[in-house]
C-alpha cells in the first residue's frame, strides 16, 4: 500500500479520524518506515475501540520489530483473542514468543498459522528454527524444506536447514546448504556462522575463521560469535593480539554481553565470576528454564534411587571412559542407574561396556528434548545427572525441562552451568573451595575427591621406542597431550623457560591440527628455542596411547585450564604430573589428581615455582624413579579399583540430595566425609 501524504502543513488529529482512515493511514506510515506515526494512529484507535483486530494487529507487529517482544506477544495474543483466523497474526505471534524463548508456545503459534494457510511460507521457515532449537532436528529439516519447496530462493531457509543438517552429522550437506544461502545472500550474516560451524567441525579451521570473520564484519554484536571465533584461533595456537582480544572478551562478560560460549570462556584467563556471568548470560538467551511440564512435588523417599545419567560421550570418549567404572560399582541394592544416550550411536566396546553396567540404556538421540525429559519423567528417575554441561553435542534443553526433581551437574563441564535448574554440581575440596562458592549458580556436592578412575584401563604390552615416535633416544622428555586450546602464551613461557634450563630436553605435545604445530614451532623460535625440540604426536587407538606416557619423563599441565583426563591417564600409567594450581575449577583440576593419587607436592603455587621444579626433577633422576614407582604400585597394588568406594561417595550425595526433596527443603551444599 503505497504511503498517504497529508497536505502541506496539516497534521490531523488521530482520535479525530474514523478508525478505517486511521488505518489505512497507519498501515500507509508503517510502510514508508514512519513507525511512531503508525503506532500513534493505532493506539488512538484502540483508545476508543480497544478490541480492534487490525490495530492490535499492526502495534503488536511494529512492537516485535521494535524488539519489545514483551509488548508485542502481549498485543498479539489480544489480536488472536478478536480473530483467530489470521495466519499472519499467528505467525508474528510465534515470532514475539520465539524471542521470548517461550519455544513450545511459538510452535503453537507456528502450527495454527500453517493450519490456517498450509502454504504459509514463514511459518513454515520459522516453524523450522524452533524444531531445531528443540532438538527436533528431523522435523526441523522437513519444515525448512517445505518452505523451500515453496520459494527456492528462499535463503533464510537454506541457512536454516544447514544447521539441521548439521546437528544430524551431515556435514557435507549442511556447508552446501550454507553455500548457497550466501549465493543467495551473501550479507547473510547467519549463514556465515552456520558455514563457520560446519567447517570447524570439518576439522577446517582457517576457512571457518574467515567465515567467523566475515559474519562479524556485517554483525559486530552477533550473538556468541565472537567468543567461537576467538576459540578457532586459540584451537590453532594464533595468538597475535591475544591479551587484546582476552581484555575485549573480559569487559563484554562484566557488562554481560553476548560474547561467548561459556565453554571457550573455561580456557581464557578470566576469573571465576566472569565464567559465571558468561554461563549466566548463555542460559538465558539460549536455554531458559521451560515450564512445559508440571512441577514436582515432594516425594515419599525411597531405598533405592533411580538415576539417569544423561551423556553424548557413551563411546570411545573420555568422559566414558571416567564413568563406566562408577557405574559398573554403583551399589544396585541403593541405586538404579539408567544412561541415556544424547549422542552418535557409535556400535564400539566402551558403549557396549556402558550399556551392560548400566540397569538401562537407552538410545535417545534422535528424540527431542521434551521427549528425553517426558521419557525420564515417565521412568520416575530421582536425579537426572548432566555429564556433558556445555560441551560438544550436550542438550541443556532436556534439563531446562525438569527431567527429574534433582538435576545434576557432574564430570564433563569443569565450571558453573549458570543454570537455575541445575541444583548441584559435584566436586571436591581441591577443585571448589568453600570460598568460592559465590561463583557457582548450583549448590556444592563435595566429595572427597572429584575423578573416578576406571581400574580395567590397559595399556598396551610394549612401550614404543622413543626414535618411533619422533623422540630423541637419549635427553628428558616433557610432555602434554592436551588439547591444543588449552596452550596459552603464559604456559608456554613457563614451558620454553624449562627446555632452556635443562639441555637436551624436548616437549612432547599432541598433534591436533597442522596449524597449531606450524605456530608452536614458531612461537618457540621467538622465545630462542630450536623448532625441533618441540615434538608432536599423532593420535593413537587408547591401549597405544596409555603406553606412549611410559616414553616420556615428565607431564607438564597447562593453565588456566588444566589437564583432566589426560591427567588421569598420564598418573595412571605412571607418568608424574606437574601442574600450576589456578582460582577456578578448570584450573585446579590437575591439583584435585593429585592429592587423590598421593603426589600433593606435584601441585605448585607460582609460575616460578613450576619452572623450578621442572627443573629439579629433570636433574634428579632418582626422586622421578620413585615418584614414578608410586603411582605404579597405586595401580597394581590390588585387581580391583584404587579408589572402589567413589560410586558409594556418589551415591551418598544422592541420598542427601533426595531427601531434601523428599523433605520439600530445597537444595543445599552437601559434604560426603571420606
Amino acid at each position: 500500500m503505497p504511503p498517504v501524504d497529508p497536505p502541506a502543513g496539516t497534521r490531523p488529529d488521530p482520535a479525530a479520524l474514523p478508525p478505517a482512515e486511521a488505518m489505512r493511514r497507519a498501515f500507509a506510515a508503517a510502510q514508508a518506515g514512519a513507525t511512531p506515526d503508525a503506532e500513534r494512529l493505532c493506539r488512538a484507535v484502540l483508545a476508543a475501540h480497544a478490541g480492534h483486530f487490525e490495530a492490535l494487529f499492526l502495534l503488536g507487529t511494529l512492537a516485535g520489530q521494535a524488539q519489545r517482544y514483551e509488548e508485542s506477544a502481549r498485543l498479539l495474543a489480544q489480536a488472536v483473542a478478536v480473530n483467530d483466523g489470521s495466519a499472519n497474526t499467528h505467525n508474528n505471534l510465534g515470532n514475539a514468543q520465539r524471542a521470548l524463548l517461550r519455544l513450545d508456545d511459538a510452535l503453537a503459534s507456528y502450527d495454527r498459522a500453517l493450519a490456517l494457510k498450509p502454504d504459509h511460507g514463514d511459518a513454515l521457515y520459522n516453524r523450522g528454527i524452533v524444531l531445531a532449537a528443540l532438538g527436533r532436528n528431523t522435523e526441523a529439516l522437513a519444515a525448512c524444506d517445505r518452505a523451500l519447496a515453496l520459494r527456492p530462493d528462499f535463503a533464510l531457509a537454506h541457512g536454516n536447514r544447514g544447521v539441521a543438517l548439521h546437528a544430524l552429522g551431515r556435514h557435507d550437506d549442511a556447508l552446501a546448504a550454507c553455500d548457497r544461502a550466501l549465493a543467495l545472500d551473501q550479507r547473510h550474516a547467519g549463514a556465515h556462522v552456520n558455514r563457520a560451524v560446519v567447517l570447524r567441525d570439518m576439522g577446517r579451521l582457517p576457512e571457518a575463521l574467515a567465515s567467523y570473520e566475515r559474519a562479524l564484519a556485517l554483525d559486530p554484536e552477533a550473538p556468541f560469535v565472537y567468543g567461537d571465533w576467538l576459540h578457532t584461533r586459540m584451537r590453532m595456537c594464533e595468538w597475535s593480539d591475544l591479551d587484546r582480544h582476552v581484555t575485549r572478551l573480559s569487559d563484554s562478560l562484566a557488562r554481560g554481553d553476548r560474547v561467548a560460549p561459556p565453554f571457550m570462556v573455561l580456557a581464557t584467563p578470566v576469573s571465576a565470576a566472569l565464567q559465571r556471568r558468561a554461563a549466566e548470560v548463555w542460559v538465558a538467551h539460549r536455554y531458559p528454564a521451560r515450564h512445559a511440564l508440571p512441577p514436582f512435588a515432594p516425594a515419599a523417599a525411597r531405598d533405592r534411587l533411580r538415576v539417569a545419567y544423561v551423556s553424548p560421550d557413551f563411546r570411545e570418549h573420555p568422559v566414558a571412559h571416567l564413568i563406566v567404572d562408577v557405574l559398573e560399582r554403583h551399589d544396585k541394592a541403593r541405586c538404579e542407574t539408567i544412561a541415556l544416550s544424547i549422542g552418535a550411536g557409535r556400535d564400539d566396546p566402551m558403549r557396549r561396556r556402558i550399556a551392560a553396567a548400566a540397569d538401562r540404556f537407552v538410545d535417545a538421540r534422535a528424540m527431542s528434548d521434551m521427549d528425553v525429559a517426558q521419557l525420564a519423567r515417565s521412568l520416575d528417575v530421582d536425579i537426572a545427572v548432566d555429564l556433558a554441561g556445555f560441551t560438544t553435542d550436550s542438550r541443556p534443553g532436556i534439563f531446562a525441562l525438569r527431567a527429574a526433581p534433582v538435576q545434576v551437574s557432574y564430570l564433563g563441564y569443569l565450571g558453573t552451568s549458570g543454570a537455575p535448574y541445575i541444583d548441584y554440581l559435584v566436586a571436591d575440596p581441591t577443585t571448589v573451595p568453600d570460598a568460592d562458592c559465590r561463583h557457582y549458580t548450583e549448590k556444592i556436592a563435595w566429595l572427597p575427591r572429584y575423578y573416578p578412575d576406571d581400574a580395567t584401563r590397559r595399556m598396551a604390552d610394549r612401550i614404543p621406542e622413543r626414535a618411533a615416535l619422533g623422540l630423541p633416544a637419549e635427553g628428558f622428555v616433557f610432555c602434554c597431550f592436551n588439547n591444543n586450546y588449552k596452550i596459552v602464551p603464559e604456559a608456554f613461557e613457563r614451558w620454553m623457560a624449562i627446555l632452556k634450563q635443562v639441555p637436551e630436553s624436548v616437549l612432547f605435545l599432541y598433534g591436533e591440527n597442522p596449524w597449531a604445530e606450524a605456530n608452536l614451532r614458531k612461537e618457540a623460535t621467538a622465545r630462542g628455542v630450536g623448532p625441533a625440540r618441540i615434538v608432536f604426536g599423532e593420535r593413537l587407538p587408547r591401549d597405544d596411547y596409555l603406553a606412549r606416557y611410559r616414553a616420556a619423563d615428565l607431564f607438564l599441565d597447562t593453565l588456566p585450564y588444566n589437564a583432566g583426563t589426560t591427567a588421569s591417564d598420564a598418573l595412571w600409567a605412571g607418568l608424574p604430573v606437574l601442574t600450576l594450581a589456578g582460582d577456578t575449577f578448570a584450573g585446579r583440576a590437575a591439583a584435585s589428581l593429585l592429592h587423590a593419587n598421593g603426589l600433593p607436592e606435584l601441585v605448585t603455587a607460582t609460575p616460578a615455582a613450576f619452572v623450578a621444579a621442572a627443573v629439579e626433577l629433570a636433574a634428579d633422576p632418582a626422586r622421578l624413579r620413585a615418584l614414578r614407582q608410586r603411582l605404579d604400585r597405586r595401580r597394581t597394588a590390588a585387581p580391583s579399583s584404587p579408589h572402589p568406594s567413589f560410586a558409594s561417595y556418589l551415591e551418598t550425595a544422592y541420598r542427601a540430595m533426595h531427601d531434601r526433596h523428599c523433605a520439600g527443603r530445597p537444595p543445599d551444599h552437601i559434604r560426603v566425609p571420606a
